[in-house]
């Protein structure tokens, strides 16, 4: 996702139509702990969608900004939000609140699909 996030970036930004898009080693661990959002996707099956699309946005930021300062502070961040509007320490973007809900509802049917 993020790979086609980037290249659609690069396309809109700069008229790249190669659509190259970029990524790092780094992301694979910080995507592969939203693992931890099994068992409790599971526990909120029932819940309201907005609370639960809520709480996923929630937790998706947590996650961005601690790997973000960590990373920052040893110059290995592979983001900077820095110049967006909406960024606290240039490691998240509040503008991307839809996106983080949407992705979390879509996260969650895949952890958990209906039987």
């Amino acid at each position: 996702m993020e790979l086609f996030f980037s290249s659609m970036d690069a396309l809109t930004k700069s008229s790249d139509r190669r659509l190259i898009g970029r990524t790092s080693l780094l992301m694979f661990p910080i995507y592969g702990a939203a693992s931890v959002m099994k068992p409790l996707a599971k526990k909120l099956s029932r819940k309201n969608v907005l609370l639960r699309g809520g709480i996923y946005t929630g937790l998706i930021y947590a996650g961005e900004y601690a790997s973000g300062k960590f990373l920052k502070k040893r110059d290995m961040c592979p983001w900077d939000y820095s110049d967006a509007k909406y960024n606290i320490d240039g490691v998240i973007r509040l503008d991307y609140a839809p996106v983080w809900f949407t992705l979390g509802l879509v996260f969650e049917k895949c952890l958990c699909p209906k039987k």
